[in-house]
């Protein structure tokens, strides 16, 4: 089973993505995590982030195990992320690797942002997590700040928004929600309840697949 998890920065994606790949025993993929080493790897590297052909060879050459985890989830990183995940040669460098781990004889969770249309629209799930913008600012501001990061609040709440209309608005993948897509808005809702929220939807496609 493929289970594509999409949705916006700080909407509690990616942590109901590495639970339901747990409870269920699937390999998890983070998407995200490729395009904001792509970035910090372009930036390591004095690479224009907005050369298409120069930022595909270094995503073609990549290898996660060079990066620490913290590097890659700066504010620093997610805009260069956002900034790199535009241009259709790294999308292109990074879409096989994606469909092929997705793909694994047990399937797999992956999620970013065009999982469920683009990299694997023949998923058999496919969730739409997102929230609104102001809750979204303050859970990254406070992961931030623990970071020791010093970014304000209003800066980073104008950076989520300029990071959806760039990554809604691209011409190559665009981000947004598959029409075949379940909606849980977590603005409202604790990680636990939201994972319950995901887990549910899962089992009721299973059921159905018996």
């Amino acid at each position: 089973m493929i289970i594509a998890i999409d949705g916006t920065l700080a909407s509690g994606k990616g942590t109901i993505a590495r639970r339901i790949a747990a409870w269920f025993g699937l390999p998890h993929m983070d998407t995200g995590r490729l395009y904001r080493a792509t970035g910090v790897a372009a930036l390591k590297e004095q690479v224009d982030l907005a050369d298409g052909e120069l930022v595909a060879a270094v995503a073609a050459s990549l290898d996660l195990n060079d990066f620490e985890e913290s590097e890659l989830r700066t504010a620093e990183a997610g805009t260069a992320a956002s900034k790199v995940a535009v241009l259709p040669e790294v999308r292109a460098a990074l879409l096989q690797l994606q469909r092929d781990f997705a793909h694994q004889e047990m399937g797999a969770v992956l999620d970013g942002r065009d999982i469920g249309t683009v990299v694997c629209p023949e998923a058999e799930v496919k969730l739409w997590i997102d929230a609104d913008v102001e809750v979204r600012a303050q859970r990254r501001h406070l992961e931030l700040r623990k970071a020791g990061d010093t970014i304000s609040l209003d800066a980073l709440t104008q950076q989520l928004r300029e990071r959806d209309e760039r990554d809604a608005n691209r011409k190559d993948a665009p981000m947004k929600k598959a029409a075949d897509a379940v909606l849980i808005d977590t603005t409202d809702l604790t990680i636990d309840a939201a994972v319950d929220k995901a887990r549910a939807v899962i089992e009721d496609v299973m059921a159905r697949n018996e």
